[in-house]
């Protein structure tokens, strides 16, 4: 017999709403990038089980991170046309069910990172967890008090590719740093087009966004600006490494070629598509990227 509550549905209903309101599909976007470090940092094939492990921590920590998103922002959330039938703010979800996802999510993370101390002798992920999962928290906060949100955003999932070199490696090095620098500045410059659609609804709120800031047709060029300093980053990664050579620079020549894509297919004038730009390009450039960089290193 189902343990739920009279008349409220099922635990495995409520998860799978969740999933589907934080979009837990998008943990493709900084995934790709997180398993090229960690090709990087071991040098070839990582061992099976360290590659579980990151599984587990990026899934678990984006969880935790979009889930805080949709806890702090149900208010603001149920005043944007666009957000109020998030499941929060429609009521199909309560803060307590989230809040315990959260909490569930935040501890699955740290057991991962754990993991590495037990299995493979590697303190640091643990060490770093705690000030992981509250720095991933921190951005529904951010767009309260400044339009550079897009920027903690990208800083968020720049995190990915150096914990991921961390967890294998033990420490850091320029690689992971300059695979960081790209995401950044490529998360930034699509959230920011992102957040055009919903220019109006953050002035009406008082919510801070690059477009709420300076208008739609200059945030556009901040957004552009943004992924020439992504790709800047994503070609000089070779320069730092001898693991990435032509296979790579093919993957991000042709990343380079869909960020372009993407600020053609949309404009100040036209929104129309900005969710064939947002989701399905930038998919096709993590994936390109990371799966052409690991192809090259271990050939």
């Amino acid at each position: 017999m189902s343990s739920d509550p009279p008349g409220q549905p099922l635990v495995s209903s409520r998860l799978a709403e969740l999933a589907r309101d934080i979009k837990l599909s998008h943990t493709v976007f900084a995934l790709p990038f997180a398993l090229l470090a960690v090709f990087l940092a071991a040098g070839g094939w990582p061992h099976a089980g360290q590659v579980g492990l990151i599984l587990v921590c990026m899934v678990s920590a984006r969880t935790v991170g979009m889930g805080a998103n949709r806890l702090l922002d149900a208010r603001l959330d149920a005043l944007n046309p666009r957000t109020r039938n998030r499941a929060v703010p429609a009521g199909r979800l309560s803060r307590r069910f989230v809040a315990g996802a959260i909490g569930v999510c935040g501890a699955v993370f740290l057991a991962a990172c754990g993991g590495f101390w037990v299995f493979y002798g590697n303190p640091w992920p643990l060490i770093l967890g705690p000030a992981v999962l509250l720095f991933l928290m921190g951005y529904p906060l951010m767009k309260r008090y400044t339009a550079l949100c897009h920027y903690y955003l990208g800083a968020a999932l720049a995190a990915a590719p150096v914990c991921a070199y961390v967890a294998i490696a033990g420490d850091a090095a320029v690689p992971a740093f300059l695979l960081a620098g790209a995401v950044l500045f490529w998360t930034a410059g699509f959230d920011i087009l992102y957040a055009c659609q919903d220019y109006q609804s953050d002035l009406e709120t008082g919510t801070f966004s690059v477009p709420a800031k300076i208008g739609i047709p200059a945030a556009f060029w901040v957004a552009r600006v943004s992924h020439v300093l992504a790709a800047g980053f994503l070609l000089a990664l070779p320069a730092f490494t001898n693991q990435l050579e032509v296979i790579y620079l093919v993957g991000a020549g042709l990343a380079c070629v869909l960020l372009m894509v993407e600020h053609a297919v949309v404009s100040p004038r036209d929104l129309s598509k900005l969710n064939l730009a947002f989701f399905t390009l930038n998919g096709c450039v993590s994936l390109t990227v990371g799966l052409l960089g690991i192809v090259d290193v271990l050939m």
